[in-house]
Formats: structure tokens, C-alpha cells, sequence
């Protein structure tokens, strides 16, 4: 879409949706985010791309993660001269994307800016957080322990009435509501066991987290190696109170 024409569409969307800088936000942001140019691929992803077809057919025994390790083998065999042709290709479209990118900016309202720049930093944050969660899953992060809720439903899923997940869900709870106390003294007994079961577990895992200098995944901060404290830091901390208490004295004796 030409900068005239997103101009008239921004235009056309504030006279629908009301005046004001929230109605233009809400009701072109998705245009916004549409119309944002694609970063290039980079010289490795242009190679699979390019390769990933014939590979394919000349390897249909293979599924998809076999077939791009197989490519990715192949990468790092590839002579630099003819890794360059696809490094060659990527820059010329970075340097497309850097001048689309502009333009595309620049026909941004303040409204529509700040929009995208709050949907880039949720998708980031959302992005982080799963790289954390798959790196506890490789370290081996003991599970969290389950509620006698949580044991009660997993017992009884199966045979509980509804047509969908959400409706066995409310049916269970309501039944869980219901129990007597010495009803659910067993999956409350269970729910303990699992409670102590995982301090266990997070005590061994995190003294092998600090063996591994990843104090920074452990939850209690005073199980961290407390920090050297800075001599100069505290020296200076020293000659300022020392000097207080010169004046306080000279103030007194005045």
C-alpha cells in the first residue's frame, strides 16, 4: 500500500471509529502491524529455503528436524564462496527493508507508534519468558507441586460428565465443592506428600544450580553468594560519617 493510500485509510478509519487518538490506535493497529515490512532471511535460512525442496525429494525417508539437521550439515560444509552468493542476496534486501522501513515509519501517527512499540515489547517479554521455561526444562527444574484440587481432577477427567474439556472442568469443581472434609483428606494427604516432595527436589536442584554459577535460577536470595563489598566504597562511607561526626561535635561545643 502507497504512503497516499495509508494516508486516506488512516484518514477513513479515524471518521469511523470516532475523533480522538485512542479511536485511531484501536482501529488502525491492525493495519499497522500488517503493513510493517518482513525482515530479509538471513544467507544460512535463504540456503534452506533455496535447498529444502530437492532435499526433501531426495530424502523422503527423513522427517522435517532430519532434514534441516541434514541441511545444516551441509551449510557448514559449504565453501565460503558460495556462502557468500547467499550473504550477497541478504544484504541487498536488508538494504530494501532499511528504506521500506523508514517510510513506513514515517506515516505512523504518535497514536499508532506507540501502539506497536507496547505490542513489540508484550511479544518479547512473551518470547523470553518461553526461552526461560525451556531452559528449566533442559536443567531439569523439579514440577511444582499439585493442589488436592489438581490430583482430584486428574483421577477423576475421564469418566467426569460434559461434552467438552471447559464443562468436565466445571463439573468437577462442583463436585470437589461438595466433598466432605474427610472426603478430600486423601488428595489433601496426596497433595502434601507432592508439596514435600518438591522442596526436596528444588534443594538438590538449586545447590546444583549454584555449582553451576546460575545462582540467578534459584528462588531464595540468601542461599546467593553474598557480593565482596566494595573497600573503596566502604572507605569513602567511613571519612563521610566521620566527618559528620566532627561536625556535630564542633556544633555542640559552639
Amino acid at each position: 500500500m502507497a504512503p497516499a493510500q495509508l494516508g486516506l485509510f488512516r484518514a477513513l478509519c479515524i471518521k469511523g471509529c470516532g475523533i480522538g487518538r485512542a479511536a485511531e490506535a484501536g482501529c488502525c493497529r491492525a493495519m499497522s502491524s500488517a503493513e510493517r515490512p518482513k525482515r530479509p532471511l538471513s544467507a544460512y535460512f535463504r540456503f534452506l529455503r533455496d535447498n529444502q525442496p530437492a532435499f526433501r525429494q531426495q530424502n523422503p525417508e527423513l522427517n522435517s528436524l532430519e532434514l534441516v539437521k541434514k541441511l545444516a550439515g551441509v551449510w557448514r560444509e559449504l565453501p565460503a564462496s558460495q556462502k557468500q552468493v547467499y550473504e550477497e542476496a541478504r544484504k541487498t534486501d536488508w538494504r530494501k527493508y532499511e528504506e521500506q522501513l523508514a517510510a513506513y515509519k514515517a506515516q505512523l501517527t504518535p497514536a499508532q507508534a506507540a501502539a506497536l512499540k507496547e505490542e513489540r515489547r508484550k511479544r518479547l517479554a512473551k518470547r523470553r519468558s518461553f526461552r526461560i521455561k525451556r531452559e528449566l526444562t533442559v536443567l531439569g527444574k523439579p514440577k511444582r507441586p499439585r493442589s488436592g484440587f489438581n490430583i482430584f481432577v486428574s483421577e477423576n477427567f475421564q469418566q467426569s460428565k460434559g461434552l467438552s474439556p471447559t464443562a468436565k472442568l466445571k463439573q468437577l469443581f462442583e463436585t470437589w465443592q461438595n466433598l466432605s472434609s474427610s472426603q478430600k483428606q486423601p488428595y489433601l494427604q496426596l497433595a502434601q506428600d507432592d508439596k514435600v516432595r518438591y522442596q526436596n527436589e528444588m534443594k538438590s536442584w538449586e545447590a546444583k544450580m549454584v555449582e553451576l554459577g546460575r545462582e540467578d535460577l534459584i528462588r531464595s536470595r540468601e542461599q546467593r553468594p553474598k557480593k565482596k563489598t566494595d573497600t573503596a566504597q566502604e572507605g569513602s562511607k567511613a571519612s563521610l560519617r566521620e566527618s559528620l561526626a566532627k561536625l556535630k561535635l564542633k556544633k555542640s561545643e559552639e
